[in-house]
């Protein structure tokens, strides 16, 4: 049989809608919300005979799905290729994209070293190079958040964070981007991404042995359970390494997407100044909102159903997360952005076991450089249009410029 951007073709079930739509084309990634509406007004589940997947994006009907590891499996990729039929262009994350039992073992030890306590611990690092970026910024007037902000402050602070003795700040986000592009179909984006590989896949996993990294970083706390058996060495080295595509590329973007928010919307940064309280509601807001990872696939591990049609092992399925998060049937008005809104159910940062291990850091790291900002600057307002960077699983910034006026 001919495989489909590496997985089966299927026959949907009688009744499915039929959509001639490619999700993966730049300008629907670039504009997302009129696809996810109409995704959306079709139906529970929908059929794209493009790449031969269902897609789901209503939120009750995605967040089942997608925390269903028993009927919809991780350990076949999270992406088109379907990875018991063929072989992926890395190894398999064995923390993203393995099922229990496997995946107990291996998230209780990310979870460990992610856990609230370390990042308590921690806290002082993120304040103090916060205050650093934020520094080196607030005198320009005019910036561009993305390049100067967004991703300086993570591959500033997360090399640290893992004690990583080389860093290549450019190599950490295109790392993550190749990641993220890897799960689509073999667009342009995705070879464009895969052409660097060669010289950054080995610098990466160079970066991550044991020999370079130092004895007080996250990184040898995962080694340590290894020498203590938990888990064996090859494991420790490529847990290790997911923190790199988890850690960087989503906290640039949600660290990015947070400002656009805000800046778009200046009485939701009033109210932030007004009651910092309101960072960690305000940062669920931003998850909500932009969805981050906006897409991210399920293979069905045996035969099953989705809202009642029957659906055949092997079948792949688009959990569509930024249509899920826009659902006015969950949220009543998610056109609009409330920081004190309290989002409990969004998808953003996953569902069930495979809630995102990396969410911790994630909040910890808005949290240091939105109060950096907000001890010195007044306002921020944008300063041109921004650009959306199309990716096959990221909703990211390509360039926002913003006009910081300090207190």
């Amino acid at each position: 049989m001919t495989l489909i951007e590496g997985h089966e073709p299927i026959i949907p079930a009688a009744g499915i809608p039929v959509w001639d739509i490619d999700p993966y084309d730049e300008s629907v990634l670039r504009d997302p919300q009129a696809y996810y509406a109409e995704l959306r007004r079709l139906g529970d589940v929908v059929y794209i005979p493009r790449y031969s997947v269902l897609a789901v994006g209503r939120h009750k009907i995605t967040q089942k799905i997608f925390g269903d590891h028993e009927n919809f499996v991780s350990s076949r990729g999270v992406g088109l290729n379907d990875f018991k039929l063929g072989k992926p262009w890395r190894e398999p994350s064995i923390i993203l994209e393995v099922d229990p039992p496997e995946h107990t073992k291996t998230r209780k030890v990310m979870a460990r070293a992610l856990s609230p306590k370390v990042m308590k611990a921690l806290a002082s690092l993120f304040n103090e190079i916060a205050e650093q970026v934020v520094d080196g910024i607030v005198q320009k007037g005019t910036i561009d958040a993305v390049t100067e902000l967004a991703e300086i402050f993570p591959t500033t602070v997360f090399p640290k964070v893992l004690g990583m003795k080389d860093v290549n700040a450019r190599f950490l986000v295109d790392y993550g981007a190749m990641v993220f592009n890897g799960v689509g179909p073999d667009n342009a984006l995705r070879r464009n991404s895969m052409s660097k590989a060669s010289e950054i896949v080995p610098w990466i996993t160079n970066a991550c042995a044991r020999d370079r990294l130092t004895e007080d970083g996250l990184g040898a706390l995962i080694y340590a359970d290894a020498d203590n058996g938990e888990i064996s060495h090859a494991e420790a080295a490529m847990l290790v390494r997911s923190f790199l595509s988890a850690g960087v590329d989503t906290t640039v973007t949600g660290i990015g997407n947070a400002l656009w928010c805000l800046s778009q919307n200046p009485a939701e940064w009033e109210k932030l100044k007004a009651d910092p309280k309101l960072f960690r509601p305000a940062f669920e807001e931003v998850l909500r909102f932009t969805s981050p990872v906006h897409t991210f696939a399920r293979t069905a591990g045996r035969d099953t159903e989705i809202a009642g049609f029957p659906v055949q092992e092997g079948t792949k399925v688009l959990c569509v997360l930024g249509a899920a998060n826009s659902d006015p049937e969950k949220w009543g008005d998610p056109e609009v952005f409330r920081i004190d809104r309290k989002p409990v159910g969004h998808v953003a940062f996953g569902a069930g076991i495979h809630g995102c291990v990396g969410q911790n850091l994630a909040r910890a790291e808005l949290e240091a450089i939105l109060s950096a900002m907000l001890a010195k600057i007044d306002r921020i307002e944008p300063a041109g249009d921004p650009v959306w960077r199309p990716n096959n699983a990221i909703h990211a910034l390509d360039k926002l410029p913003l006009k910081l006026i300090q207190k």
